[in-house]
């Protein structure tokens, strides 16, 4: 299910009601703790951070011409899913999240290879996505994502 949407506040109003207000406490603690030069954006029928091409001309090498994602925020049918890509591209990252998350939450951890889903609302672990949100500049980023995926 991609919601299709122009801002936050359209994005956010599409949303069933019953997740509006976990999906902008997710929303704020990713945007508030993202060190600077992240740009929010709406793409892909989720909200995101990344660069603009103005920042970063070469984009995604999976979609040429469009901006370079790093973390994505999205309300699916089932569940709410925060994607990291930072986590997806350097393993130190995605196994310092999964040791943790069991300090935060009760619940057992399901994640993809970049993607968190949450299908409780009830025990988001807002304190850790802050932590992984202001684990990675967007300088180690660039590094990080031209090493892994430039050719």
């Amino acid at each position: 299910m991609q919601i299709q949407a122009v801002s936050l506040e359209d994005y956010l109003s599409k949303i069933p009601e019953e997740r509006r207000d976990i999906f902008r406490k997710i929303f704020d603690t990713v945007n508030n703790h993202l060190p600077e030069g992240f740009i929010q954006n709406v793409s892909s029928g989720m909200i995101g951070w990344g660069f603009p091409l103005e920042i970063y001309p070469a984009g995604y090498h999976c979609t040429p011409g469009s901006p370079l994602p790093f973390i994505s925020l999205a309300s699916q049918k089932n569940f709410v899913a925060l994607y990291h890509m930072g986590m997806y591209a350097k393993p130190e990252l995605l196994n310092w999240f999964t040791e943790e998350f069991p300090k935060y939450s009760k619940r057992k951890l399901d994640m993809g290879k970049s993607c968190i889903r949450f299908k409780k609302m009830d025990d988001i672990p807002l304190e850790l996505l802050a932590a992984l949100s202001e684990k990675m500049t967007v300088e180690e980023w660039v590094e990080v994502y031209e090493s892994n995926f430039k050719k």
